[in-house]
């Protein structure tokens, strides 16, 4: 007798290639994923605006194909973000309204393939590149490396800047993690558009502060710095922090920056703010850490820092070690609730 191939199925167990696919299909289905991003893209949660609508009609206001558009949606329902209350009209469900634009989480942001939250994870295209090389997957996919590819795009610039600036409660986490009393200049080194600055400034009335960054980005922190009354306590500097930066300030201070690099990097900018500092100055440093609670979380954002700019996410150990090595003495180092580890630095021979 010729064998159809379902003689495993006929005993009732499963084929091998179902006893794979039952292994394997959570970590490796890229399908639902990228539904769920072509959702957050088209804005469809906010385009359903609490309502059932018809899928045509949602092609419509979403300028899509209404067919295509239909089936992406059946099978997120099947995934459990959307509903279909009737055949063929559809609504928001309690995880598709994560993905609306209002959303304090920033998830439409964060996936939107149209900005840098999803040009970031379509940059894992590059992965085998990575691990075969080194060096950053960015630069195969998009012909650039990032900070080449940001300054020579400015709208995906500004939209980088605006991902980095959400998460108002990890930047107070970061502002109240370190004692400012008696700071009456910080330099805020790769400091974005000034959102860590404003929560400073507000906090420290008499305090002055000076942002660095590159220009670009300096323009649009000088606005949002303006718009809420503080501009005047501030100086800017647009250029890279690999260059010399502005002396006179009493802490020059590395927020989420560091892990944006590889050791040799970080090292250089680590210096360059000590020889800024001088001898009466500090360095701190606030950063993201391993942290056992969430092995899972560190690995995937080490990937990813990798990924973008061969830059690398670090133990405590791996920091206090990083700013030895850039000639630094250490005053204290302590983690904050929200996960950061907080350095402050001492310049050489203090």
């Amino acid at each position: 007798m010729i064998s159809t191939g379902d003689d495993h199925e006929e005993q009732g167990r499963p084929s091998a290639w179902e006893a794979a696919w039952e292994v394997l299909a959570p970590v490796t289905d890229l399908v639902t994923p990228m539904a769920v991003r072509v959702a957050a893209s088209l804005g469809l949660a906010d385009l359903m605006a609490g309502d059932a609508v018809p899928a045509d009609e949602l092609a419509r206001r979403s300028g899509s194909d209404a067919d295509a558009l239909e089936r992406l949606l059946r099978h997120l329902v099947c995934r459990g973000v959307f509903t279909e209350p009737e055949p063929g009209r559809f609504a928001v469900n309690e995880p598709a309204a994560l993905l609306a634009s209002g959303h304090p989480s920033g998830m439409r942001a964060q996936l939107d393939l149209g900005g840098f939250g999803g040009q970031m994870d379509l940059a894992f295209a590059g992965l085998l590149h990575t691990v075969r090389t080194g060096r950053p997957g960015w630069e195969t996919v998009f012909g650039a490396p990032l900070w080449s590819y940001l300054a020579a795009h400015p709208e995906m610039r500004a939209s980088f800047d605006a991902l980095m600036a959400t998460g108002p409660d990890y930047v107070t986490d970061a502002a109240e993690g370190y004692d400012w009393s008696g700071v009456r200049h910080v330099v805020d080194v790769g400091g974005g558009t000034g959102i860590f600055l404003a929560e400073l400034l507000r906090a420290g009335p008499e305090m002055r502060a000076t942002l660095v960054d590159l220009p670009d980005t300096v323009d649009r922190g000088r606005r949002h710095l303006a718009e809420r009354g503080l501009a005047a306590r501030c100086e800017f500097a647009g250029q890279s922090f690999f260059d010399p930066l502005p002396t006179g300030g009493d802490v020059y201070v590395l927020r989420r920056v560091v892990h944006d690099w590889s050791d040799d990097e970080a090292l250089l900018i680590l210096r360059r703010c000590a020889d800024a500092a001088g001898p009466h100055g500090r360095v701190v440093v606030i950063d993201s850490h391993r942290s056992t609670d969430d092995p899972a979380g560190f690995t995937e954002m080490d990937l990813r820092m990798l990924v973008l700019n061969g830059g690398r996410e670090r133990t405590v150990e791996d920091y206090v070690a990083l700013v030895a090595r850039a000639g630094l003495g250490l005053a204290s180092a302590r983690r904050t609730a929200l996960g950061h580890v907080i350095l402050d630095c001492t310049p050489p021979g203090a």
